[in-house]
């Protein structure tokens, strides 16, 4: 993958916020980016329909099987997940916890 621009920023953003948001239009390359930047992430996508609905069924569930930080693409599709992060940073505002590339979204 070609280096990007905006790596040394997210790299830098990482380092003192425990929540960064990548949006931007459908196949922009924010997953790509994310991914390549944070390779040692887990990675979770809403995209597929049986963890868009875990999500959205049982979002403590759904955060609690993964360890470390974390990727979640699409998670606009599970919007009360948002509330769960929430919740979970103000116990742990560990910096560099979640990265959401997500199309532009409306509950920020």
């Amino acid at each position: 993958m070609k280096r990007r621009h905006l790596e040394a920023y997210l790299l830098r953003d990482a380092r003192y916020y425990p929540v960064l948001t990548l949006t931007g239009p459908r196949q922009s390359g924010k997953t790509t980016l994310a991914r390549a930047t944070f390779a040692s992430h887990s990675y979770a996508s809403l995209e597929t329909i049986d963890q868009r609905r875990f999500a959205r069924e049982d979002p403590r569930g759904f955060l609690v099987q993964f360890s470390g930080p974390l990727i979640i693409e699409e998670v606009q599709h599970a919007p009360d997940l948002m509330s769960y992060i929430q919740v979970s940073v103000d116990e742990n505002p560990t910096p560099d916890t979640f990265c959401l590339p997500c199309l532009f979204c409306h509950f920020f």
